[in-house]
């Protein structure tokens, strides 16, 4: 077999990976931008601020726009014996008309309610940890 080929194949799952996730890969954003008066809820995330956009999240930098996920980690777990049941939810989430965002969470999805992350899981609600909200200015 080819030594490229090979290399090649080796390498995707590290360029397919969130960490190497570098510009948006979703179209329909061209002509927006985000700052504190653009409507989209703000995160601090890793030192800088993200915003959270249809389901995405994004981080503006250089003329181009970056697309971040919430890492898994002790303060935001995905593993059902580390999440907290959620035992204050009036409703469940993920229904047509959410009124909560969402965000990408390792490799699923969460919705953002008050500041913590719930994720839908068969009849309850995980508790995958805080997110800090940045007030809109």
């Amino acid at each position: 077999m080819n030594r490229s080929l090979i290399c090649a194949a080796l390498a995707l799952p590290f360029v397919a990976s969130p960490l190497a996730a570098h510009e948006v890969l979703h179209a329909g954003h061209e002509s927006h931008a985000h700052g504190a008066a653009c409507g989209h809820q703000a995160l601090d995330h890793a030192g800088h601020v993200d915003y959270l956009h249809d389901g995405h999240l994004h981080h503006a930098q250089a003329g181009h726009v970056d697309e971040h996920v919430v890492e898994v980690s002790t303060t935001n777990p995905e593993a059902e014996e580390l999440a907290a049941r959620v035992t204050t939810d009036e409703h469940a989430h993920g229904h047509a008309g959410e009124e909560h965002a969402s965000v990408q969470h390792g490799d699923h999805v969460d919705f953002v309610h008050d500041g913590r992350l719930h994720y839908r899981h068969g009849d309850h609600t995980d508790d995958h940890g805080p997110v800090k909200l940045v007030p809109a200015r």
